[in-house]
């Protein structure tokens, strides 16, 4: 490349050159093709965002645009950085070829670099079997909490989630899990950039994904993980008669990621009716057409469809996940014809109380309380340590983040505690200790479940925030 433009000249190693050029030029035409062009311009500015740095693997793992060049996601990184993690995970588990990994993928494609999640997915998966280690592929796309979930569920060494959450339609990313189920902390990045660095070179076979399909090492979790799921969260349905009976309505809007149809999966379990899907945004599209960031952080500019389908069918609450549906923004109508759209903290509160009042509800031992346990991290409000405070249970904070929380939820259970609830500020909750990670779909029938008792003491959710805080 160098040598066809005296404007890019040493810009770039030439060992790394020679294994991008042997490699993604063979096997990648789309991402070949973006290159020459960018040669063939003398772009030298768009190169070097290409190829200037490599991106960096952290506890959060990758996230970064698709597209070619060692600084996005594409087939040779994710490549690259599996076979690191694979690395990895040999050093640290001796039975891994015993144990496997997960891994989920969304909704997201970027066509003109050949880039979906679904790929990356796929060559992840490929790049395990070539090593003799079990893979459990999801065949179709999930919300994030399944890969935690699956790990735990059925004891796997680590797991894999292709997605980048709510970033822009341009972005990708790869989301790792610890055995434990929770996102890696420090130092396993540390060691996993590491071992990246030490395996750039594509192993043999690593490309050729369609190898998996008939490996005895792959294995469908779909059907099992879906029924699963929905039968463990159930042990947090306390109401089922007024679920049943309610009058209230619920829109969900999936904003064109993967939520649409396991929230629905969530109301059945609840014996609700299925809530009202905001049509234009519930089948998957990574496009995200009918929004300019697909983040319900963003609020109301996220909400105008289901706005308009609330006001059409009589409905008081929405509910609406991010593209992975590990997210949850909720929406009231209030008394005056407004909508009170809750901050991240707001319904921390509510789902707090909630959640604690369902358990003294079903625990009548005075000394149980002594092992319950709440988290959220630093930057979230200290609503449950007010709570604890009065009503005797534990409350612990940690820092920035759900590596945190998750991490310090499972060495709690591990010495037989009872973790409740977990949640940060950024509309993440951890509703169940199934999932040690924010999960959106059971956030959501929860809320649900909440709001219709509620109904049925004439309270609006709003009201009931007040009322947490008076108390």
């Amino acid at each position: 490349l160098a040598s066809q433009s005296p404007a890019c000249s040493g810009a770039w190693d030439s060992s790394f050159l020679t294994i991008y050029c042997n490699f993604i030029f063979l096997q990648n035409i789309k991402t070949s093709e973006i290159v020459k062009q960018l040669v063939a311009e003398e772009n030298a500015g768009e190169l070097q965002k290409c190829f200037g740095s490599r991106m960096e693997f952290g506890t959060a793992g990758l996230r970064a645009a698709m597209g070619a060049g060692i600084s996005r996601m594409n087939d040779l990184t994710i490549i690259q950085t599996t076979q690191g993690f694979c690395r990895y995970l040999e050093k640290n588990f001796s039975d891994l070829k015993k144990r496997g990994v997960v891994i989920g993928f969304d909704a997201r494609a970027h066509p003109s670099s050949g880039s979906s999640s679904k790929r990356f997915a796929r060559l992840a998966a490929t790049t395990f079997i070539s090593q003799g280690i079990p893979v459990y592929l999801f065949s179709n796309i999930t919300p994030t909490p399944f890969v935690p979930y699956t790990i735990t569920h059925l004891k796997l060494s680590a797991g894999i989630m292709i997605t980048a959450s709510h970033n822009p339609k341009q972005d990708n990313g790869y989301k790792v899990y610890w055995e434990n189920g929770a996102q890696i902390a420090s130092p396993h990045d540390k060691g996993i950039s590491q071992t990246i660095e030490e395996n750039q070179e594509p192993w043999p076979q690593g490309w050729d994904d369609s190898l998996i399909d008939s490996s005895l090492l792959l294995h469908d979790p779909y059907v099992t993980i879906n029924k699963d799921y929905f039968k463990d969260i159930q042990k947090h349905c306390f109401h089922r008669n007024i679920n049943k009976e309610t009058k209230l309505k619920f829109v969900h809007t999936s904003v064109h990621g993967v939520g649409h149809e396991f929230v629905q999966s969530a109301f059945k379990a609840f014996d609700f009716k299925p809530p009202l899907a905001v049509a234009e945004q519930k089948d998957p599209d990574p496009e995200f057409p009918t929004v300019k960031y697909p983040n319900p952080e963003e609020g109301k500019g996220v909400l105008t469809l289901s706005f308009a389908l609330a006001e059409k069918e009589g409905a008081g609450i929405i509910l609406a996940n991010d593209p992975d549906a590990d997210r949850l923004l909720v929406a009231e109508k209030q008394e005056s014809g407004e909508w009170k759209v809750f901050s991240g903290n707001e319904l921390g509160a509510l789902l707090g109380w909630w959640i604690f009042t369902c358990w003294k509800n079903q625990n009548q031992d005075p000394t149980a309380i002594k092992d319950v346990y709440m988290l959220s991290s630093t930057v979230s409000s200290k609503i449950l340590r007010a709570i604890a405070l009065k009503e005797g249970f534990h409350f612990e904070e940690t820092l920035t983040g759900f590596k945190w929380m998750g991490n310090r939820a499972k060495q709690l259970m591990d010495q037989e505690k009872t973790v409740l609830f977990a949640f940060e500020e950024a509309i993440g909750y951890m509703c169940s200790p199934v999932v040690l990670d924010k999960d959106g779909v059971s956030a959501a029938v929860i809320t649900a479940e909440m709001s219709s008792w509620l109904a049925t003491k004439n309270l609006s959710l709003s009201q009931q925030l007040k009322a947490v805080y008076d108390e």
